[in-house]
């Protein structure tokens, strides 16, 4: 059962990700990265997040998390790549990089002990 749920999780990102302009359609390959990349909690709080830039009020809100939990996701999801965090004024903004040719790589940027980058970037 708990097969289908983390399935069903990644699917939800997947939507969440084909409602940009140019589209993620759904692929065993995309949900083999996605799976990589964030763990299944981190998948089923990103599926819920805009796909315009956001702010970690925003984000609170879609989540029903305390501020500092939420910051504290969204701090580790930027420094992961996953998000990208953009300093405006006083004021952070999110946002999930578009899918497009090698978004996934912005994660291969930074050196991680927690994904097997060779694995990912042979995908």
């Amino acid at each position: 059962m708990a097969h289908h749920i983390e399935h069903a999780v990644y699917n939800r990102l997947t939507e969440r990700l084909n409602r940009f302009p140019q589209g993620a359609p759904p692929s065993k390959l995309l949900a083999k990265i996605l799976q990589m990349l964030m763990s299944n909690r981190e998948a089923e709080l990103v599926s819920l997040l805009p796909i315009k830039p956001f702010t970690a009020q925003q984000a609170e809100r879609a989540w029903g998390l305390s501020q500092k939990e939420t910051r504290r996701i969204l701090d580790t999801l930027a420094k992961r790549a996953v998000l990208v965090d953009i300093y405006q004024e006083e004021e952070i903004q999110y946002v999930l990089p578009p899918p497009m040719a090698g978004f996934f790589e912005f994660s291969l940027m930074r050196v991680r002990q927690d994904i097997d980058q060779k694995v990912l970037s042979e995908l």
